[in-house]
């Protein structure tokens, strides 16, 4: 029997971002298992598709799966690095399922934001990761999706208030907790000043574009129209100690 670690991401065109995050997730799951062969696939076809067209390649579940069969491996651990149950988390299942019996086991850990306790580990590490004044709020950028489980944004948000984070308010770019939702509440609480993060593994287009550009409908822009001076601070979840800690948490906990 040999056992492997797969890793599976959504991915990223942005190089610099890839390498502070998912390439940071990797390494720390190397040097935690220096013994077991690990594995790397995306999820995301688009963004495979755009990298092919650099001439860059990186393995999809299927490729990767092929690869670690022809390795000779028996027993797969995968780590998603996907914050939630979703539609990228459904896809990668699916993908397993159709080549399970090809292995005799693929065992798969939570993706980052499984629980209550990983909410918070999650909404601390950002909170002492980002510096901000006392009339500044903190706001954290998802992505959002119309999947049922987007729901986790605003149990974040609530968990925020919930362990003393007032200053802590989570939105999303595609779905509810909205920017205008995200507004109406900052000012409802006083702040004055907004600092802005993103909540996804990879600060890539949407944190750099639709979040922190000058360009009129990012939310740096729209927050400073709207009486609320916005500075932003774009840094994947990758680079907080906390978040890595946690991944290999997940890992370990099916290992």
């Amino acid at each position: 029997m040999k056992e492997a670690i797969l890793v599976v991401s959504f991915g990223t065109t942005f190089e610099d971002t890839r390498e502070k995050n998912i390439t940071a997730v990797l390494n720390r799951v190397a040097a935690a298992h220096p013994g077991c062969p690990v594995y790397e696939a995306w999820t995301s076809s688009m963004i495979l598709r755009a990298l092919e067209k650099r001439g860059q390649h990186v393995d999809n579940v299927p490729e990767a799966l092929e690869k670690m069969r022809a390795d000779g491996v028996t027993d797969i651990k995968v780590l998603p690095t996907h914050l939630l149950y979703g539609d990228e988390y459904d896809k990668m299942r699916a993908f397993l399922d159709a080549d399970a019996d090809n292995f005799f086991s693929i065992t798969v850990a939570a993706p980052l934001l499984a629980c209550d306790d990983d909410l918070r580990t999650v909404l601390s590490a950002v909170a002492e990761g980002v510096e901000t004044a006392e009339d500044e709020a903190l706001v954290l950028m998802g992505h959002g999706t119309p999947h049922f489980c987007n729901t986790v944004y605003a149990a974040m948000d609530y968990h925020a208030k919930a362990t003393g984070l007032k200053h802590v308010f989570v939105g999303t770019v595609e779905a509810f907790p909205d920017l205008e939702a995200l507004m109406d509440a900052v000012r409802d609480s006083g702040y004055r000043r907004v600092v802005l993060t993103p909540l996804m593994l990879v600060a890539g287009d949407h944190a750099n574009n639709d979040m922190a550009s000058d360009e009129p409908d990012s939310w740096k822009t729209q927050f400073t129209e709207a009486g609320l001076p916005a500075r932003a601070v774009i840094r994947g979840l990758g680079e907080y100690e906390k978040i890595l800690d946690l991944y290999l948490a997940h890992l370990d906990a099916i290992l």
